[in-house]
């Protein structure tokens, strides 16, 4: 049963981060910004602060010490690109 678990879960997030998909930001809250970062982790400099509801489209997602990490443009702005943490990206 873990076995079937685990493959579902890994199935869901290589889904949910396929390249090319569409997708917004969800759950920064009312008062913060979702940090739009030059490479994927907390270590990385700091591009532009998103607000929920930020328009993105998802490229290829990577794991970094545990945590998902997706490279995204912003839809409007293609040219404006760097990583997001995944936990806070819903498909549009």
């Amino acid at each position: 049963m873990r076995l079937h678990l685990a493959a579902l879960l890994a199935l869901l997030i290589a889904t949910a981060c396929a390249p090319g998909n569409g997708a917004v930001v969800k759950g920064a809250g009312p008062d913060d910004l979702l940090k739009l970062r030059a490479g994927p982790g907390l270590d990385h400099k700091i591009i532009l602060g998103l607000p929920d509801g930020t328009r993105l489209t998802r490229g290829a997602c990577v794991t970094k010490a545990g945590k998902v990490w997706c490279r995204v443009s912003l839809t409007d702005r293609p040219e404006v690109s760097g990583y997001v943490s995944a936990e806070y990206l819903a498909h549009r």
